[in-house]
């Protein structure tokens, strides 16, 4: 566990610092932000970008409770399909549970604009806590995070620079074992299958690290295959399909999750193909739902529901370090070379 420099408690933004940074009166920036009255768009567009620029949000809790705090936690995950993030739900609901904190769930389907749409909507509810998956935001959603007054986790990463506290693991240094354990195994011809990218930054950064390691051994990918849609088994399939009709001498496939792996290794033993004899493969995140195929996919467990435990731990006060906010908690996912890695 490490820290980050303490973070200096920020006042919370009122609408005269939007009104002197768009030279507007504040009550046409009251209307602007609430959407009321007659106001001209070149004065809308001005107020908006300094209550973007600032990371500005409107309270939305009225009268008496103007100065208080609901006892929900936003949770911003990226799927709901992917069965990766239910698991790290659970974390955080069981952990919350003899809390009086809520957890409320807002999706974003991997995209930057959508993330901060919906960071906006839940900080304008003056959350108790924001759990958040990734590091990387737009930098209207990175304001509005660091001016939040609350605490703010980002989950599943910590390769960067968190706005307050960060648990999860370094994806980086998952590629790197990854390709450790592919090359003590003796494979050479090595190929990567990514779905979401590139906006999936933490299978990027585990790429990073794979490509990393394969350099220091004088190696690098013979072959890559992307897909930006989800994950799915058939996409697993067809991804193989390509590789393997396009480069025929690979001998090992890597994959950005263990669903569209799975897919690879149906495809494989489809064909007569000897896995991990003459194809060793391998994804990522340890699905228990994989757990039932012919061969047990090599995979590394992501540590999801420990996450999920960690962040809402740091939410709730309830973490052992004593703190709230302002920690980095590293977490280390443990490869696990299943079926599909000699020996």
């Amino acid at each position: 566990m490490s820290k980050p420099p303490t973070h200096e408690p920020r006042r919370t933004l009122t609408l005269r610092d939007v009104s002197e940074a768009s030279g507007v009166s504040e009550m046409t920036v009251s209307r602007v932000l609430r959407n009321r009255g007659d106001v001209s768009d070149s004065t809308r567009e001005r107020v908006q970008e300094a209550a973007r620029r600032l990371g500005y949000v409107p309270n939305k809790i009225a009268g008496a409770l103007a100065s208080q705090r609901v006892n929900l936690v936003a949770v911003i995950i990226p799927s709901l399909s992917n069965m990766v993030f239910p698991e790290v739900m659970t974390g955080i609901s069981d952990t919350l549970e003899d809390t009086g904190l809520q957890p409320v769930v807002g999706v974003t389907n991997y995209s930057p604009d959508r993330e901060e749409s919906v960071l906006y909507e839940m900080l304008s509810w003056r959350p108790s806590g924001v759990i958040i998956a990734g590091l990387e935001h737009t930098e209207a959603a990175r304001a509005m995070l660091g001016q939040a007054g609350i605490p703010i986790v980002e989950i599943m990463d910590i390769d960067g620079n968190p706005v307050d506290s960060a648990v999860g693991i370094s994806h980086r240094r998952a590629g790197r074992q990854m390709a450790e354990a592919i090359i003590a195994a003796g494979y050479r011809n090595i190929a990567f299958l990514g779905t979401m990218m590139p906006h999936d930054h933490r299978a990027r950064k585990r790429l990073e690290g794979f490509e990393e390691a394969l350099a220091k051994a004088g190696l690098s990918l013979i072959d890559r295959e992307f897909y930006s849609g989800g994950s799915a088994l058939l996409k697993g399939r067809e991804m193989t399909e390509a590789v393997l009709t396009r480069s025929p001498q690979v001998d090992f496939l890597y994959y950005s999750n263990d669903m569209i792996g799975a897919g690879g290794l149906l495809y494989c033993l489809h064909k007569g193909l000897d896995v991990p004899g003459q194809i060793g493969l391998a994804g990522f995140n340890g699905v228990e739902l994989l757990d039932g195929l012919p061969r047990k996919l090599a995979t590394m467990d992501a540590c999801r529901l420990e996450i999920g435990r960690v962040a809402a731990e740091i939410i709730a006060g309830k973490h052992s370090s004593g703190t709230i906010g302002g920690e980095v908690i590293e977490l280390f996912p443990t490869l696990q070379k299943g079926d599909t890695i000699r020996g």
